[in-house]
């Protein structure tokens, strides 16, 4: 699979022919973020205009089937699971999805907006063992570095993608991490093998 990061927390992952993608920046959103591609897959996690850009991910005849709330969902043979947790924006308050699924054998786990680190004992075992985890980590309303950093070791996912971030946030992330070090990548390949033996492992990606 291929991972590209735009900014906030929009992400695609390519795997073959099929796209998959993450919150896309909506055009009223005051973050200047523009990408626009043909996506099979669109995950929302939270209704707000940084997250919720369905209409850009439309291209030709590729229009995605797009996923917007907690449930359990089957498109194209990739099994989605959607648990429902909650977003504090702007003193307003939000419902927030977190969605696991499998592609290529490879269990992604993307947190969305969330805003506690707290989740419950039922909803961590539900979503299963992540390989990677996607979380938010510049704090504001969502999880800073230290409670981002403590979700994460609870989950032991074996990579960790850093989302939301600016370059402060970044650094405070890295430093709870013990990842000072980490990789900082411009687009992101990666196959099952590729996840051996790695533990809690954080791989930044640039906003291209």
């Amino acid at each position: 699979m291929i991972i590209t990061y735009f900014g906030k927390q929009f992400f695609k992952i390519q795997q073959g022919e099929m796209v998959l993608a993450f919150n896309p920046v909506n055009k009223s959103s005051k973050t200047g973020i523009t990408a626009k591609f043909g996506a099979d897959i669109a995950l929302i996690t939270t209704n707000h205009p940084d997250y919720n850009g369905i209409d850009q991910l439309s291209h030709g005849e590729r229009v995605p089937f797009t996923i917007t709330g907690p449930g359990d969902y089957e498109v194209r043979e990739i099994f989605v699971k959607g648990g429902m947790t909650h977003s504090m924006i702007e003193d307003k308050k939000y419902i927030n999805t977190i969605y696991s699924l499998k592609v290529d054998n490879i269990n992604i786990l993307f947190l969305g907006a969330l805003s506690d680190g707290e989740l419950n004992k039922e909803t961590i075992e539900s979503m299963g063992s992540p390989d990677i985890l996607f979380t938010p980590v510049g704090g504001k309303d969502l999880l800073d570095a230290k409670s981002a950093s403590k979700l994460a070791s609870i989950l032991e996912p074996k990579l960790i993608i850093p989302m939301d971030y600016d370059d402060i946030s970044l650094k405070a992330f890295l430093k709870e991490s013990g990842e000072e070090k980490a990789q900082v990548v411009d687009k992101l390949t990666l196959k099952l093998k590729d996840l051996d033996n790695k533990e809690g492992e954080v791989i930044v990606l640039k906003a291209v």
